[in-house]
């Protein structure tokens, strides 16, 4: 069969069809890529979900903390104490199981040969220290010890009180062993501090399975001249949780729960 030569009209329509269609690729994927995040969601279901709340500690949210230079500000300004409180008496009225990860320093882990910053400054500044791991001494009141307006829902005899970790995740701890042995599988997130352990107990607990919410108001973080730790906390929230809710908005929805 005779061919025929491909003629440069019929060349210049081909080449003008794939520049049409780069272009048109192109106008998708950037709409797409700006498009604003979807938001997953968590659905609060009765016995699967828990309540947890990371360092409620007197370091980080007493004006009497040794932190309290540094996120004071961020605490006052998010109502973090009352929101935290709020969620507490939520969870209680609505049984929902409610853990706390804890942040304790023993005298042996100042042995540590190497640290990173904020571990440094932690022990540089004694927070959250213990006189050792079997003991109480000295224990109330002191920086490690809860908020007092806190004990009445942490020390109820229900509340379930892991182990410390000791970094900023519960990978060190025995959280997510408390957890599964109680059937939960989403978690309602709050605590501190923002960017360092709510974070990664959020992160964490997302790779080990679980859906978290995280609550951006019952938080707060050190704001120094190196950056607000509450901002860049909550670009992470909102990239990273299945939801983002407000303490309000947390209430709301562990009351309507029940």
């Amino acid at each position: 069969m005779q061919q025929y030569p491909i003629q440069p009209e019929e060349n210049i329509m081909k080449a003008r069809f794939t520049i049409t269609a780069v272009i048109l690729a192109a106008i998708v994927f950037a709409n797409s890529a700006n498009a604003a995040l979807p938001d997953p969601g968590v659905t609060i279901v009765p016995g699967r979900t828990a309540l947890l709340i990371t360092d409620p500690q007197n370091d980080f949210l007493s004006p009497d903390g040794v932190a309290w230079g540094v996120v004071g500000k961020s605490v006052t300004e998010n109502n973090t104490v009352e929101n935290i409180d709020a969620l507490f008496k939520a969870a209680k009225a609505n049984d929902i199981p409610v853990f706390v990860s804890p942040h304790y320093y023993y005298p042996t882990d100042h042995g540590w040969h190497f640290e990173g910053a904020l571990e440094a400054l932690m022990h540089a500044i004694h927070m959250f220290d213990r006189e050792g791991a079997l003991t109480t001494e000295g224990f109330d009141g002191s920086g490690a010890d809860f908020l007092e307006q806190y004990k009445k829902y942490i020390n109820d005899g229900e509340t379930i009180v892991a182990s410390p970790h000791k970094i900023y995740g519960p990978e060190t701890n025995d959280l997510v062993l408390q957890l599964r042995k109680r059937g939960i599988d989403k978690v309602i997130l709050g605590g501190m501090s923002a960017n360092l352990c709510t974070e990664s107990h959020m992160r964490e607990l997302l790779e080990q399975g679980f859906e978290v919410a995280v609550v951006s108001d019952a938080t707060a973080a050190a704001i120094v001249e190196e950056g607000n730790g509450y901002e860049a906390a909550l670009v992470n929230f909102r990239f990273i949780a299945n939801a983002v809710w407000t303490t309000e908005e947390a209430v709301q929805k562990i009351n309507d729960s029940k």
